[in-house]
């Protein structure tokens, strides 16, 4: 988040993106986090947190769907490189998002895989709407809660590393505008006073 900070202010510090830390990180990697967002082309996580090589352990599916290949990337950063955190990044004027809502609300259906990618955002979406809401932002903060909720219910090795205190997913939404990314929900540790905004 002070990465994120930095990001939003203009100061970017640019850590590891220099030589020494490509020949450093060469031999193996050991991110501190794992990031598992949407594949939207605005919002690359090494820049909008202000990390650098090795830092991260990127995940990256349009309108952050996820499947075993997903699944199975996730608990490797955990399970094999030792990161503590899972991180789900969505943000606002997500398309998948606006073409589930579309599909769901007016039957508007998409062809090939897409449709596949609607198909499991529509549970959050029908969530959404039986919760009353009706503006984007909850749509989006839906998604990420559901999707967090997802990673643990289908991950014994994220649920198992959670409950031991070993590592923690949270979720976080994006704004394009003003590039700033807040929290929206956190399993597996307390939130520090600051970070809840």
């Amino acid at each position: 988040m002070a990465g994120n900070q930095r990001f939003v202010a203009g100061t970017p510090e640019h850590p590891n993106q220099d030589a020494a830390r490509r020949t450093e990180t060469a031999p193996s990697q050991q991110p501190f986090a794992v990031l598992f967002g949407c594949s939207d082309s605005r919002l690359a996580a090494e820049i909008i947190f202000d990390r650098g090589l090795g830092d991260l352990f990127v995940v990256r599916t349009a309108g952050h769907v996820q499947g075993p290949e997903v699944l199975g990337s996730i608990e490797y950063g955990v399970s094999v490189l030792g990161a503590p955190l899972v991180v789900v990044l969505g943000h606002d004027a997500c398309g998948a998002v606006a073409a589930t809502r579309a599909a769901v609300e007016d039957g508007a259906t998409a062809g090939g895989y897409v449709r596949d990618v609607i198909e499991r955002i529509t549970p959050s979406v029908l969530a959404a709407r039986a919760a009353g809401h009706t503006e984007d932002e909850y749509f989006i903060a839906e998604h990420i809660r559901h999707t967090v909720d997802l990673l643990l219910d289908r991950s014994r090795v994220l649920a198992q590393a959670a409950e031991a205190g070993r590592a923690a997913v949270v979720g976080l939404s994006y704004r394009l505008a003003d590039g700033t990314a807040r929290l929206v929900t956190a399993r597996g540790l307390e939130v520090p006073a600051g970070l809840a905004s």
